[in-house]
């Protein structure tokens, strides 16, 4: 018996769900990693700051953002930035370059609110270089992740 329902079309290395998958997994994987390394990071350097002075009060009534705030908060917001890279990976003919300009373009916004927080100099500084150690952190390493994997998939 012969069949003439074959179509021919055979499946590569690069094509499927299961590329997909590995794909973003390991966009995810490098984002936590990242997260990890820029939380330490930001923890460090807010330490450093109050070790020479910077107190980081930010409101009238004195309130202190404690060592492990600058850790959570820049774990969320990077986690953010890993879920906007996941899905520029996925909906963008281009993920990289737009997950590199969606990220600076967050990042310049992100430097508003320590401007406007009433804080004393020192501590303004201290925020908006944290906010600049946590970009250069994520930044780049989810920008050339993008591209490393747009560059061995190219669906």
């Amino acid at each position: 018996m012969t069949s003439t329902n074959d179509t021919g079309a055979v499946a590569g290395p690069a094509s499927g769900p299961t590329s997909h998958t590995h794909r973003f997994r390991g966009l995810v994987a490098t984002g936590f990693i990242a997260t990890l390394v820029a939380m330490a990071a930001t923890t460090l350097a807010a330490a450093l700051a109050q070790a020479v002075g910077v107190g980081f009060e930010v409101s009238d009534g004195g309130e202190t953002i404690p060592l492990s705030g600058f850790a959570v908060v820049t774990g969320f917001f990077s986690v953010v930035g890993i879920v906007i890279a996941v899905a520029l990976l996925r909906w963008s003919a281009r993920p990289a370059e737009r997950f590199l300009w969606t990220a600076v373009s967050l990042t310049a916004i992100s430097l508003v609110p320590p401007l406007l927080s009433g804080a004393g100099t020192a501590t303004i500084t201290a925020l908006l270089g944290l906010h600049l150690v946590a970009a250069a952190v994520m930044i780049p390493t989810l920008t050339r992740s993008l591209r490393t994997r747009v560059a061995s998939h190219p669906d």
